[in-house]
């Protein structure tokens, strides 16, 4: 189609039943509350429009060029947003549930506190987006066959509510998570190296095989999580809650873990080399096989630990607890 169109004379069409204005040009128009629910826009011109608060149910705009527009608190509940360009928009409030927004380029978007429950993001590009406050609950950003990667590199996600998003394999380097709410995540594979994590909640999240090199985990909660074979080398893990938690064959070289609860976690096989365990509690903790070279576990609490053939022989012990513990060479610590 690719014609202009003033906004005046959409919203007359579109009033007398017309729906499908696909390709029009649109820029720089204000259509401001208008209700539009259904409306086909693919692939029309709409940089720099301001959608404020209009209704967008069910609308089509994939492919649609919304570079800069202003869409928040608008709802494009349910949206095929599909390829759409959507850099630099204000989504600010919008309500964004259910919506398809496949391929869509969300980089450097506002979408605080948006709402983008179950929506579909698989390969949206969310560099520099900020994020703050969204609700991503039950959303899929996961990677599927090296097809789909989102990426959020950089984004800001701070009191974020994905609780249950699949984020297989997603790009979450140098991620702002401080606060949210990850319970129940899946996040195998992803990279979360120097990802900010600060008091987030990841209670029975699953990060196997999740890159948190040089992340901060300072009081985030990890409770029954599953991180078996993950990489947490040069971690801050500082007073984490890792209670009941799988960590085999996990590399936490150079962890700090100070005072963080590690009681009946599992830690078959872990290299724990060089790993600061200062007054943590590891009461229960399964560590047979595991590497603690050079590992500080001064005043650490190892009640009833099972210490089955790890090594122990340059660990410091120094005030440690370890009654009734199971020593490497499977005799029992009186």
């Amino acid at each position: 189609m690719n014609e202009a169109i003033k906004a005046a004379d959409l919203l007359r069409q579109y009033g007398v039943g017309k729906t499908n204005f696909n390709g029009v040009r649109l820029a720089l128009s204000d259509l401001a509350e208008a209700d539009l629910i259904g409306i086909d826009l693919s692939q029309a011109d709409l940089q720099r429009t301001v959608l404020r608060f209009a209704y967008l149910n069910r609308a089509k705009l994939s492919k649609a060029n919304l570079t800069a527009s202003k869409l928040s608190g608008a709802n494009l509940t349910q949206a095929e947003l599909t390829g759409a360009i959507l850099k630099d928009a204000d989504l600010h409030g919008a309500i964004l549930a259910g919506a398809d927004l496949r391929s869509a380029d969300l980089s450097l978007a506002n979408l605080l506190d948006a709402n983008l429950q179950n929506a579909d993001l698989r390969n949206a590009q969310l560099g520099g987006a900020n994020l703050t406050g969204v609700c991503l609950r039950g959303a899929n950003l996961r990677q599927e066959n090296h097809r789909y990667t989102v990426n959020l590199r950089g984004a800001t996600l701070r009191k974020a509510d994905l609780r249950g998003a699949n984020l297989t394999g997603a790009d979450l380097s140098r991620v702002d998570l401080r606060g949210a709410d990850l319970s129940e995540a899946i996040l195998r594979g992803v990279d979360l190296s120097n990802a900010d994590l600060t008091e987030a909640n990841l209670h029975n999240a699953s990060l196997t095989e999740a890159n948190l090199t040089r992340s901060i985990l300072r009081g985030a909660s990890l409770i029954n999580a599953r991180l078996e074979r993950s990489i947490l080398v040069e971690a801050d893990m500082a007073s984490v809650s890792l209670q009941g938690a799988l960590l085999a064959d996990t590399k936490l070289t150079n962890a700090h873990l100070a005072k963080a609860n590690l009681t009946a976690a599992r830690l078959p096989r872990a290299d724990l080399s060089r790993t600061n365990f200062w007054q943590a509690i590891l009461c229960e903790a399964q560590l047979v096989d595991a590497y603690l070279a050079r590992a500080n576990l001064m005043q650490a609490n190892l009640a009833n630990a099972n210490l089955t053939r790890a090594e122990l022989s340059s660990t410091n012990l120094q005030g440690a607890i370890l009654q009734g513990a199971t020593m490497p060479d499977g005799s029992p610590h009186p």
